[in-house]
């Protein structure tokens, strides 16, 4: 299967580099919505969603706003930890997720808005907290994105968000990405590496906040955390068909999705072994203040 798709050459500042972007790395379509909850949410994001929910609620806020809420993993959590009064809003660019994240639902009412990240259809100061889950390394002008959340913050509100560190301190990540540049020798695909995992330097996020308008300075915290599966199959189909690497494979000549994904299974089962698999995940917390 060759290339199907054209893109416009777009780069994206990451780690201090311009790197080139795919226009397919925002996309979340098809069967890729309910694999990404079935697989990859319980395998990485579930435990960074309750740390999340958590920092929410212990700011007893009124009114909160989540940005690329993608599948509703972190919503569910802050609904479960916030009391029923709170005014939750979750929004994300992709209505297919959106979709997917409003059928499954929550415990509690909550307001499902599509809303582009970089242009939030919301008035100045109508939040107290805006939370983000892994979402903050595929906006395109990140700059832009936290602008954006300070506008619509009430003086003395947070911006909370966190971002996957690079992508060596990730184990399955860095399996899978690793084999596919084997699989694929003339074009390797690099979302991975490129988007989830490339936006890790610290130093790069504190100086977009602070081109953002924010004037206090960022709080950190790096988590690490075990990624479990009752096979190594579960994470070679949780990267390679729930998230946008599927897209990057599905261009390539040579090695189709099904063999690519095996592929990326006997890598694992080879590292972790035959049976239940267990590896490494690590991401940084980030939280500013709008003084």
């Amino acid at each position: 299967m060759g290339r199907r798709i054209a893109y416009d050459r777009k780069w994206l500042r990451q780690n201090g580099e311009l790197v080139e972007a795919s226009g397919s790395d925002a996309v979340f379509a098809g069967s890729i919505p309910e694999l990404y909850d079935d697989y990859l949410v319980p395998l990485i994001f579930q435990p960074y969603a309750e740390d999340l929910a958590r920092r929410v609620a212990d700011r007893h806020p009124g009114q909160v706003l989540e940005v690329a809420a993608g599948t509703g993993v972190v919503t569910r959590a802050v609904a479960r930890a916030l009391p029923g009064a709170v005014d939750l809003v979750a929004t994300d660019l992709n209505q297919a997720m959106l979709d997917h994240a409003e059928a499954v639902g929550a415990t509690r009412p909550v307001r499902w808005q599509q809303a582009d990240a970089m242009r939030l259809p919301f008035a100045a100061a109508s939040f107290d907290v805006v939370f983000c889950q892994f979402g903050v390394m595929f906006f395109p002008d990140k700059v832009r994105a936290f602008a954006e959340a300070r506008r619509v913050l009430r003086p003395g509100g947070t911006l909370l968000f966190n971002v996957w560190d690079r992508i060596e301190e990730n184990e399955f990540a860095d399996i899978v990405t690793t084999t596919l540049a084997g699989v694929y020798r003339d074009d390797p695909p690099r979302f991975l590496a490129r988007t989830p995992h490339g936006h890790s330097d610290l130093t790069a996020i504190a100086d977009d906040l602070a081109s953002a308008g924010f004037a206090a300075a960022p709080r950190y915290e790096t988590l690490a955390a075990r990624s479990r599966a009752a096979s190594a199959h579960v994470p070679a189909i949780a990267y390679c068909q729930g998230s946008p690497l599927r897209t990057e494979i599905e261009e390539r000549t040579g090695a189709d999705l099904a063999e690519a994904t095996a592929a990326c299974a006997a890598a694992i089962a080879k590292r972790c072994g035959s049976g239940p698999v267990d590896g490494k995940i690590q991401a940084h917390i980030v939280s500013i203040e709008n003084v």
